[in-house]
């Protein structure tokens, strides 16, 4: 009689500050149960450790160590987390953050799914978009991935505004040497882009629930921009809430959020995920 082969087993986690709340770890569990396995997620919050980006080392030793598969990153690791790694995908090198590390025969490679994410939910929720010109708040790490997505999604000039000059201008650098000369620039005038722009994009962390606001005032937006967020706690931050009042087309920040986590699932467990059910668990989570 043949024996049974066990179900695969997982063990993932998330670095981040701030994260108690994220759904990610609902997201990667419910789907390994619907496909049989042995899956468990953990949160490794830097706020609760009382920690910062100079513990990084320790937690991959460590997560090594205990037999990790691979660890999710996010704000604000996604960067500082490359010099640590043994390998990078090509879109990870090219965007110039992580936010997905398969631990592997002993190599910790980088990935980036969040680009993948935010293209996804553009396609879905934002097609036919006008995309001459669009003005995105934000050059961290998730901005640099939500810029490769909007490039390659045909925007033809991206303005990039940060509170660090020299953190955008890096990054406009990196996407004009990927897309060609002139497709980003650095914005100095944000009243000027916003009245020229087609669309908003918000990286920023400005509009979570533990850092309520907007990232511009929202007197510049008016009813033909669209408008779209990254952050999915709270779903509607305030920036989408008077966009949507306007009459704006909108996108939230669920779809990014899903589809970052179904590549990262793959990665992970070397098996397909169910995007449609990994989204339609997503919205059962609102309430």
């Amino acid at each position: 009689m043949t024996a049974k082969l066990a179900p695969p087993s997982i063990l993932a986690g998330l670095i981040g500050a701030g994260i108690q709340a994220s759904r990610t770890p609902s997201l990667h569990e419910h789907e390994g149960d619907a496909q049989g396995m042995r899956y468990l997620y953990r949160i490794i919050d830097l706020d609760a450790l009382k920690l910062d980006n100079t513990a990084l080392p320790h937690l991959l030793d460590s997560a090594e160590h205990c037999g990790f598969t691979g660890l999710n990153i996010t704000f604000p690791c996604k960067q500082a987390v490359m010099p640590l790694l043994d390998e990078l995908s090509s879109e990870a090198r090219s965007i110039g953050a992580v936010n997905t590390v398969v631990l592997r025969d002993g190599k910790r490679i980088g990935h980036n799914t969040d680009c993948l994410g935010f293209a996804e939910g553009f396609r879905r929720g934002l097609d036919a978009a006008a995309r001459a010109r669009v003005v995105q708040m934000g050059a961290g790490g998730a901005g640099a991935a939500v810029a490769h997505a909007l490039l390659s999604e045909g925007v033809e000039q991206l303005s990039i505004f940060d509170v660090d000059a020299g953190r955008a201008q890096s990054l406009v650098d990196n996407l004009n040497a990927h897309f060609g000369a002139a497709r980003a620039r650095v914005g100095h005038d944000l009243p000027a882009a916003m009245a020229l722009a087609d669309g908003l994009v918000n990286t920023t962390p400005v509009g979570m629930s533990k850092l309520p606001g907007t990232p511009l005032p929202l007197a510049l937006l008016r009813t033909e921009l669209w408008v779209a967020e990254i952050i999915y706690l709270p779903l509607q931050t305030e920036l989408l809430a008077h966009a949507r009042s306007l009459g704006c087309r909108t996108l939230d920040g669920s779809t990014m959020a899903v589809f970052q986590a179904v590549k990262a699932f793959e990665l992970f467990t070397g098996e397909r995920a169910d995007a449609e059910r990994m989204q339609g668990f997503f919205s059962s989570l609102d309430g």
